[in-house]
């Protein structure tokens, strides 16, 4: 008779200890460029999303986000958007689009080229990973800081739009918007880790990804760039600072715009968000080919 009252006793008890130790984080996501960053958020498979999956920053402004105690996903930057109907429908932007028609992403995640912050984030008592990612090729500089002090940050502060190989631009208009990566510009097994170079052992840094490394030496620059890029915070962090150009203004992505000019980590499997050339060279939505016409067009006026 104890024994049937105190079981569900106990279980209560320990149902309320969880509740109590469970821990958001909160993300600060600021926007230091000089020109309009529209922030796309992307939770993994199986994990509640945030309040907001998409929202804009002003030069200067800055947001925060609650996430759930254990979120992980992926977190990056849109630039040159463009809202095509006055109802909220036919919004689509010209890098990092998520192709959801709106400004909220709502589980969907940026085409390439785009800059990815990568976060697997742990209860309590346990160790955050995160990392910023180019595999996918890059946009908009990021920084990822911890709130926790005593945590590393990372990062990839440099312009790589003004030093972008002319065969991975991304051009609208005259101006390198984003610059993509080797596997989406070429899509051989060896640029994209896959098939017979799928592994560590077979699939080695190229010329590509060596130079993406030079510029951003803490972040990946290819699928199995672990041993510098990954980075813990032992004991987690309650929460980070995500932010858009943190050397200052960066280059403008405006088409008319002129471009301005390692921690050791724990070893940690490739983090999974990374698209593996999944969006070949020649494949764009057909709502970003639009936004790169009316750019052209109006450059030209």
């Amino acid at each position: 008779m104890e024994a049937t009252i105190l079981l569900p006793l106990l279980s209560l008890i320990c149902l309320s200890f969880l509740k109590a130790g469970a821990r958001p984080a909160t993300f600060t996501v600021k926007n230091n460029c000089g020109y309009t960053v529209w922030p796309g958020i992307l939770s993994n498979a199986g994990v509640a999303p945030p309040s907001t999956t998409g929202f804009a920053l002003s030069p200067g402004e800055s947001r925060a986000v609650e996430v759930a105690d254990g979120w992980s996903g992926r977190m990056w930057g849109r630039t040159l958007c463009v809202q095509s109907s006055s109802s909220g429908a036919g919004f689509a932007c010209a890098t990092g689009d998520c192709g959801s028609g709106t400004v909220e992403c709502s589980g969907r995640g940026a085409a390439p080229p785009a800059t990815l912050a990568e976060f697997t984030l742990a209860s309590i008592g346990g160790d955050d990973f995160y990392d910023v990612s180019l595999v996918d090729g890059f946009n908009v500089p990021v920084l990822v800081a911890p709130a926790n002090g005593s945590c590393p940050a990372t990062d990839c502060p440099a312009d790589l739009n003004a030093q972008c190989p002319p065969e991975l631009r991304v051009v609208v208009a005259g101006a390198a918007v984003a610059c993509r990566s080797a596997c989406e510009a070429f899509g051989t097994e060896a640029y994209c880790c896959s098939g017979a170079h799928g592994t560590p052992a077979t699939c080695a840094p190229t010329a590509y990804s060596r130079l993406f490394k030079a510029a951003c030496p803490r972040a990946y620059s290819y699928a199995y760039d672990d041993a510098t890029s990954t980075f813990t915070c032992a004991g987690g962090s309650a929460g980070y600072g995500v932010v858009f150009c943190p050397a200052g203004g960066s280059s403008s992505p405006e088409p008319d715009g002129n471009p301005a000019s390692p921690p050791t980590s724990v070893a940690y499997p490739p983090m999974v968000f990374s698209s593996g050339g999944a969006y070949p060279a020649t494949t764009r939505p057909a709502m970003v080919t639009l936004i790169l016409l009316v750019f052209r067009v109006l450059s030209t006026h």
